[in-house]
């Protein structure tokens, strides 16, 4: 059984919106990109409050404190929408 440290961990190192996307830069290089209708507070948040977030923790997640808006990067990376949005 082997144990990750900590710093083998993907975290989130950098987070952008256009019109109709959001995209997480990631500490191994990838970038995930996923529809900002999967989140209706991020697309219905104007471009300034899409752009004021702010790191949860070390980087496990995303927080928009103007829009009220959490997402881990757990759930992001397994491709879920918020709760009652339709993909």
């Amino acid at each position: 059984m082997s144990i990750a440290r900590a710093t083998d961990r993907v975290v989130v190192r950098n987070v952008r919106c256009d019109e109709t996307m959001l995209f997480v830069d990631l500490s191994d290089g990838r970038t995930l990109g996923t529809p900002l209708f999967w989140y209706p507070r991020l697309l219905g948040a104007t471009p300034e409050q899409r752009a004021h977030w702010e790191l949860l923790g070390t980087g496990a997640g995303v927080h928009w404190p103007d829009v009220d808006e959490d997402l881990s990067l757990e759930g992001m990376l397994a491709g879920r929408a918020a709760p009652g949005v339709v993909k």
